[in-house]
């Protein structure tokens, strides 16, 4: 993932594309070229905002989770969860009470929301969504997406996702991101953009992945550390659910010390105080696992953000391999027609074609029909070399703003995972702390017998 120096003027071949750069002036300038882009689509919606909404100090939020009944699209019934999302301005003045607007939305709308980025942003590293069902779970915590607990965690995923994209310089300022938390009928906007049309199909970035000649490095290596990513994080989700069970089963054990204690202080006069408070902190010590573990799920999510942003890093990568097999494809068909101009030019043939056997079985063509078919030709190969140029050009910039945005992103996983990982461990002591002082009073109850 290190970033190459700019390379020199591009040339009309298929080679790998170059970034110009990766300075932050390429964002900026990302920002003006989606903005025209989208206004210039044949959906002829400008999806950027120009009031600078979120260049304000806006608070947002989801602070409810509500569990709902009604029908779906094939008329049937059907049991889900609403989100309220919230957002004021913290910016008042002379004591101004703050307005506050607040909608619902179905997880199926913030999907919703994701696609539409991705398509229009395909050089950026768009933020996951939480899972929607529970994965990498422990026996003893519900895998149903109506659990309580479950649709908590989701509800902190969800405010996370759009804290992640009020912050992104680029997404921030999307008026398509403006209306999802301020309207009520967004999806009619949403979908005028077309941005379903101009999805790239899952069988094209497939084909591309395999027929390209001249991948770039970079983004290869970067895929390959997506799926190591994936697979690491998956181990250690898998661990820690392990652990977790195994914790749980440790930890309501020592409830059996609780109730032994108990039953051998009924027998005993001089001890039996010393007894009966030592078990009181071993049954204490045993239903504390319930709040301890509820708190690990806090920091396996986070880790579990990570787990899903590999898919994101992935999505770049693809959208490259399109553009570079687009270019070769480019290259490949200017090439092929400059050959049969120039073969027309001087009437040979060098490589073997139908239109080779045609001629010597029905005779060569007029000068007129051959002065023809080369003016179309050149017309074609004047029109090949501007659309190559072309997507060199496109190519070259959507590398650079890709390459700015990558690195963004790797300052923010570096920084968030160290903090996740620390505060795991600080909470790790804590609990081991927790249990030595249990362990202590128990102690000062037997001194006192």
């Amino acid at each position: 993932m290190e970033q190459a120096p700019p390379d020199p003027e591009p040339q009309l071949q298929p080679a790998p594309l170059e970034p110009l750069g990766c300075s932050d002036a390429g964002l900026g300038a990302a920002v003006g070229k989606e903005a025209a882009g989208a206004g210039e689509e044949d959906s002829g919606v400008d999806t950027m905002t120009h009031n600078n909404f979120w260049l304000k100090k806006i608070e947002i939020s989801v602070s409810e989770a509500e569990k709902r009944t009604g029908r779906n699209a094939m008329n049937m019934q059907e049991t889900y969860t609403a989100y309220l999302i919230e957002t004021r301005s913290v910016e008042h003045t002379d004591g101004q009470s703050v307005l506050t607007d607040s909608l619902w939305r179905r997880y199926s709308e913030f999907e919703l929301l994701r696609n539409y980025l991705l398509v229009y942003y395909p050089h950026i590293v768009v933020p996951p969504l939480p899972e929607k069902r529970a994965e990498f779970v422990w026996h003893k915590l519900s895998a149903d997406n109506m659990d309580p607990d479950f649709v908590e965690r989701r509800r902190i995923g969800l405010e996370n996702f759009l804290l992640r994209i009020a912050s992104h310089p680029i997404l921030c300022r999307d008026k398509i991101f403006y209306l999802f938390t301020q309207e009520g009928n967004w999806k009619e906007t949403v979908n005028e953009t077309g941005f379903q049309l101009k999805a790239d199909s899952r069988l094209k970035a497939l084909n591309a992945t395999f027929r390209v000649k001249n991948p770039d490095k970079r983004f290869t290596d970067l895929k390959h550390y997506s799926d190591e990513l994936q697979s690491v994080i998956s181990h250690l989700l898998r661990v820690r659910a392990r652990v977790a069970d195994r914790l749980y089963g440790v930890y309501k054990v020592h409830g059996n010390y609780g109730r032994v204690f108990s039953e051998w202080s009924a027998i005993e006069k001089e001890m039996g105080d010393g007894l009966q408070s030592a078990g009181h902190h071993m049954d204490v010590y045993a239903s504390s696992i319930d709040d301890i573990l509820e708190d690990e799920e806090h920091y396996a999510d986070q880790l579990k953000e990570y787990l899903f942003y590999a898919e994101a890093l992935r999505a770049v990568c693809r959208k490259h391999e399109l553009m570079q097999y687009d270019l070769e494809m480019a290259a490949q068909d200017l090439a092929s027609k400059k050959q049969q101009c120039e073969e027309l030019a001087t009437g040979t043939v060098r490589t073997f074609s139908l239109k080779g056997m045609t001629t010597k079985l029905f005779g060569q063509e007029t000068p007129e029909q051959r002065e023809a078919r080369i003016k179309v030709l050149e017309e074609q190969i004047n029109e090949g070399e501007q659309q190559l140029k072309s997507k060199n050009l496109e190519g070259r910039e959507f590398v650079k703003n890709a390459w700015a945005d990558i690195e963004r992103f790797k300052e923010q996983k570096n920084r968030d995972l160290k903090e996740a990982l620390i505060s795991y461990a600080v909470m790790q002591i804590s609990m081991c702390k927790k249990g030595i002082q249990v362990w202590t009073n128990a102690k000062e109850c037997f001194s006192k017998m």
